[in-house]
């Protein structure tokens, strides 16, 4: 059964960078676009950014672009979530997703295009 597992969460203080991780099992993590998504409580859940299956187009909302950096390492089957500068507004439980359908050159920020989700993990920012 495909599954996508989020590793990374923890507690920093405001100001400081936080990396993230996405890793797979039961499919092969490079070939799929890769999107993170978070929720705080209270709200809805939210697109950060996404990155294609070969890694050529990444797209970020605009409340982290600049900030919140995409990438992935087929060869470690891992899609990584680089936070920098993080304030209280990051604090939420973060979620990393796949679609069904492999190898599509372009990612959407859209939670309707991906189909397996992880459990989240918590990030928790002190002021």
């Amino acid at each position: 059964q495909a599954q996508v597992v989020e590793s990374g969460g923890g507690l920093v203080q405001a100001g400081q960078r936080l990396t993230l991780s996405c890793a797979a099992s039961g499919f092969t993590l490079d070939n799929y676009a890769i999107g993170w998504f978070r929720q705080a409580p209270g709200k809805e859940r939210e697109g950060l950014a996404c990155i294609s299956s070969r890694g050529s187009n990444t797209n970020y909302a605009h409340s982290v672009k600049g900030r919140f950096i995409i990438s992935r390492d087929n060869a470690k089957n891992t899609v990584y979530l680089h936070m920098n500068t993080l304030n209280s507004e990051d604090a939420a439980v973060y979620y990393c997703a796949a679609p069904r359908i492999p190898f599509t050159p372009m990612c959407m920020i859209a939670q309707a295009e991906y189909d397996y989700w992880g459990q989240g993990t918590e990030v928790t920012v002190s002021s």
